[in-house]
């Protein structure tokens, strides 16, 4: 059975040329924005790594990579899930000063993604990654940056607005900050994904923070990689989807890890091994910069600005039979 549901009486407010046209605007406002709002540059990133340098993100430790050799080197090399951890290698090999950053696309292939309104098996994110000082590995720093996050993203829906009237879609600027326990604690009987819901439709603008450790009911609110974000400093952010009466998260984000803390984080994910890798080295021995980053969806950021039902309508990807038929059904166009 499809995981597609199209709300009755959806039809897009702008046609397929004017989406494409739509979805140009979105990119260069919002990139735009975004370098202005953190100082950053754009760079050049790869779409594939090779595994032993421990470059490629983990996720939640159970997706599989794509992976294929390249028999000129002699190396299986594996499609990105993200670029969390070389971002910051490349702040520290470009010599990046605190207070500057970078940011980059990044394009992605989650071959065991469950296939959904919201989810597709191509990724495609604004990636980006900033120098900070140790003094600002805080709680304070990272509320201020998920703020001018929010900031660029609403202001890109006025300069949308003003292009295409016809968009009637509504973001609150005013960022409601909660920590994965609290949220625990405020909605005991409801699930991960029941509570960013409920939040989000109080609060229409979320962040949760504190992502990765156990809650006091023995399970993580979601599963983080131990070896990017400091699990007490990061968070999600999420929007209220209008159109499907829903969270819609955009980005994941956060401070990352410093020798201690990943030490740490290493331990508790039973990861121990991680530590031979180039990277985490590295970052065992301190030579890589503390920083702050994260990903933003691009297809996501898309979707909800334009007021879409689903990512297929904002993205170019492959269906299941079933989801073809239930957006047909619905006169939903999928590019």
């Amino acid at each position: 059975m499809s995981k597609t549901i199209i709300p009755q009486g959806y039809e897009s407010a702008l046609t397929l040329y004017e989406t494409q046209n739509a979805i140009g605007v979105i990119h260069h406002t919002f990139e735009e924005n975004l370098s202005q709002t953190l100082n950053l540059k754009r760079v050049s990133a790869p779409l594939f790594v090779d595994p032993s340098t421990g470059l490629n993100d983990n996720l939640s430790g159970v997706e599989r990579p794509v992976s294929f050799e390249v028999p000129a080197t002699g190396v299986t090399a594996e499609v990105v899930h993200s670029l969390a951890k070389w971002k910051r290698m490349a702040l520290y090999r470009y010599d990046f000063r605190p207070g500057k950053g970078l940011y980059t696309d990044m394009n992605a292939i989650r071959r065991d993604e469950t296939l959904d309104n919201l989810h597709s098996i191509y990724v495609d994110q604004w990636d980006w990654e900033k120098v900070i000082t140790p003094e600002k590995r805080n709680l304070q720093e990272l509320k201020f940056t998920v703020q001018g996050i929010v900031i660029a993203v609403c202001d890109t829906l006025d300069v949308l607005k003003k292009k295409y009237p016809r968009i009637k879609t509504e973001l609150c600027r005013e960022v409601t900050f909660i920590t994965s326990q609290e949220l625990e604690d405020l909605y005991p009987d409801l699930t991960p994904k029941e509570r960013e819901n409920a939040i989000t439709k109080e609060h229409k603008t979320v962040f949760i923070m504190q992502i990765g450790d156990k809650l006091r009911s023995g399970e993580p609110h979601d599963s983080r990689s131990p070896d990017y974000d400091d699990w007490q400093l990061n968070g999600d952010l999420l929007f209220y989807n209008t159109v499907l009466d829903s969270a819609l998260e955009v980005s994941s984000m956060g401070i990352r890890v410093d020798p201690f803390t990943l030490d740490q984080q290493l331990r508790k994910a039973g990861c121990e091994d991680r530590r031979a890798l180039p990277y985490h080295r590295m970052l065992l021995e301190g030579k890589l910069p503390c920083t702050i980053g994260g990903g933003i969806g691009q297809s996501r950021i898309c979707m909800l600005l334009l007021g879409k039902a689903h990512i297929g309508e904002v993205q170019s990807s492959i269906w299941d039979q079933e989801t073809y038929d239930v957006c047909n059904a619905a006169g939903v166009a999928l590019l």
